[in-house]
């Protein structure tokens, strides 16, 4: 079997397009749905549109279309009343599904449409007949929840359902971030290079599978978490929450809320705070970027000296490394873990059994001292 693959509708696809809704208007009838879709709904004028809009798609299996549908992003107008309900974070953008319609014998249309979609922006709508109890069933079985009712533009009611995007990753937003967030680490010190941001993210995105938390958010706090360098270590949590706040380009994909809530988790993620992050965010970005590698961590506690202290004699960069070690590290330090589910934990026993010891501990730092000096 050949996997279905989505792209966009052209007009050459049109008479194909227009078979597969007579084939979901006869499917409706055969099962008692005699209300949906009349009149020649929807009709070839209303694809047409669709295609030249760049909303209408079809699904490929093949080389062979067997489905098709319409995705539309942002706001819909039929959504923006909705009786006996609410919608879940309304402020949020959101994409969505119209028209939708498969082949004769063809199988699970919905289900890779409907992960397409998911991929393509943060929150999903979608709305069906009260008679269509197929589509009614794929609707909730695919992770729809029911919200209310919301009338077209005719007037004809329809059940409403929605779907925040919390399990899987925007691809365009993945994109914004990998190619315009990420790039700006290339110019920080040593420790906390894009190679640092990557490695939070990874760590968050670990962390997240343990908690009901959306992750194109714990993705995107990760990635800014630490853009605040640009203007110095010491309020660089503060200035990298406001630099997520002030980033337009985000809007598309979170509300106001949202965003709030991530510059609050992005403050929150600094070790020497004295106050425990207020959301599971600010404590999955800050035992994130803990990342305690004792290694990795006594490698760019020399880099950090270097880069930031060139003024210094290679027995000042000691100190300072031993001060900043016993400070941040070691027993009674100022580090806190706040999430059981990371390995943190053990590897912060580890370097501080590896703190205590100063002979070995020197050995370290000649070695990374000559690595990063030379």
């Amino acid at each position: 079997m050949c996997a279905i693959k989505i792209r966009p509708s052209t007009e050459n696809n049109i008479e194909r397009i227009m078979s597969m809704f007579d084939n979901s208007r006869r499917l409706m009838r055969a099962s008692g749905n005699l209300n949906q879709w009349i009149n020649g709904y929807p009709s070839r004028e209303v694809i047409l549109s669709d295609i030249q809009d760049g909303h209408s798609f079809v699904a490929t299996e093949g080389g062979k279309i067997v489905g098709t549908f319409a995705f539309i992003i942002g706001r819909d107008p039929t959504y923006e009343h909705i009786e006996d309900g609410r919608w879940d974070n309304d402020a949020r953008p959101y994409g969505t599904i119209h028209r939708m319609a498969r082949a004769e014998n063809a199988h699970g249309i919905f289900e890779a449409s409907i992960n397409w979609c998911r991929q393509q922006t943060t929150s999903l709508r979608i709305d069906t007949h009260e008679d269509n109890e197929a589509m009614k069933y794929l609707i909730k079985r695919h992770g729809f929840n029911y919200r209310g009712v919301i009338y077209l533009a005719d007037g004809s009611p329809r059940l409403a359902y929605q779907m925040l995007n919390t399990g899987v990753l925007c691809e365009p937003l993945k994109n914004e971030i990998e190619t315009s967030i990420l790039p700006r680490y290339d110019s920080f010190d040593d420790a906390h290079k894009r190679e640092h941001a990557e490695s939070v993210i990874h760590n968050s995105l670990k962390l997240a599978q343990h908690y009901d938390v959306d992750i194109n958010m714990v993705y995107t706090i990760a990635a800014y978490h630490d853009l605040g360098l640009c203007e110095g270590r010491e309020r660089h949590h503060i200035v990298s929450g406001e630099i997520l706040l002030s980033d337009s380009r985000l809007r598309q994909w979170f509300s106001e809320d949202d965003l709030m809530l991530m510059a609050e988790a992005i403050e929150d993620h600094r070790a020497s705070s004295g106050n425990a992050p207020r959301s599971i965010y600010g404590k999955i970005v800050a035992e994130a970027d803990r990342d305690i590698e004792p290694m990795k961590i006594l490698r760019r506690t020399v880099q950090y000296g270097l880069s930031n202290y060139p003024e210094l004699d290679k027995e000042q960069q000691w100190r300072r490394f031993l001060e900043h070690l016993n400070e941040k590290y070691a027993d009674g330090g100022y580090l806190k873990l706040w999430l059981p589910e990371s390995d943190n934990a053990a590897k912060l026993a580890e370097l501080r059994r590896i703190i205590k010891d100063k002979k070995p501990l020197r050995e370290y730092f000649e070695e990374f001292f000559n690595q990063s000096a030379s």
